[in-house]
């Protein structure tokens, strides 16, 4: 086969959408055990180049962090050469916090308690993303209807949403596989949230684990949503990192680069065996190898 010099360039122009930067992040609740500074120091030497911050790593009340401390924790992740992408997993501490609650006070608490949480990825970094997902905090809970989670879910979003733009914070609200979560399983149903608040500051995410329920091919699912997907998490749809099973990831990269995604592309696993540095290890390895 002779591949022209015309061809040859077009191609060589096109490969390197995600060579050029290294945008691979990874969660740092991968590093349980670890503290966080160590964390860092593990993310980077394995070779990625983001770090998604639990917020619960920060400390038991992350919220409570004093300026000087926040400072410190920003000026950290820098200098171990890493760019801080943003939150996830919003209220694994303290407990009893619920978004959707029948209950006025643990709702306006769970809400005040988000909002403190954007102040504080916006002192870490700039433009950070807020991941929504937290399904045992948004699940229609004691008499809750699904309809009646996700007009909560969407009236308090449309609340904070000023406060984000504020702080050039994106929140995500993602689609969550429906054994995680009885509330917003594909995309069709995030965008209705989305699109009813009506800010740039609430979006969505693409997760690869959370495509379960979706029904459409997935290069046709990322093109449809992609105006809105501002983040993306890889995992296989059992929660195993990257490549341990058969989840089709070079299509899904194909399909962003196709797309000319820039955002970051972010390893988020729930089964860290045989420990965590080894999961972050090889999940690097197979994707860098895509």
């Amino acid at each position: 086969m002779i591949i022209s010099r015309r061809n040859l360039l077009l191609g060589a122009a096109a490969a390197p959408l995600f060579a050029a930067e290294n945008r691979w992040a990874i969660c740092s609740e991968t590093f349980a055990g670890m503290d966080f500074p160590a964390a860092c120091r593990a993310a980077r030497k394995i070779g990625y180049a983001g770090i998604e911050i639990e917020p619960a790593h920060l400390g038991p009340d992350p919220i409570a962090l004093p300026a000087a401390k926040r400072k410190e924790y920003r000026s950290l992740i820098a200098d171990e050469g890493l760019t801080c992408v943003g939150m996830h997993s919003m209220f694994k501490t303290p407990a009893g916090m619920h978004l959707t609650a029948p209950d006025d006070a643990v709702r306006r608490k769970t809400w005040d308690f988000f909002a403190r949480l954007v102040d504080l990825a916006a002192d870490l970094t700039d433009r950070p993303v807020m991941v929504l997902g937290s399904s045992k905090q948004r699940a229609a809970v004691d008499g809750v209807t699904v309809p009646e989670a996700v007009q909560r879910l969407t009236e308090g979003l449309q609340h904070l949403a000023p406060q984000a733009e504020s702080r050039k914070a994106t929140i995500l609200m993602e689609p969550l596989a429906p054994h995680q979560c009885n509330v917003i399983h594909t995309f069709e149903q995030a965008m209705q949230v989305v699109h009813s608040v009506n800010s740039q500051s609430v979006q969505t995410i693409l997760d690869t684990h959370n495509t379960a329920a979706e029904k459409m091919p997935l290069d046709a699912l990322i093109h449809k949503y992609f105006a809105w997907i501002r983040h993306v998490h890889l995992n296989e749809l059992d929660g195993e990192r990257p490549g341990a099973k058969d989840f089709p990831f070079p299509l899904v990269m194909k399909t962003l680069r196709d797309l000319h995604y820039t955002g970051w592309l972010s390893v988020e696993v729930f089964d860290f065996k045989p420990d965590g540095e080894t999961v972050a290890r090889r999940s690097f390895e197979y994707l860098n190898g895509l």
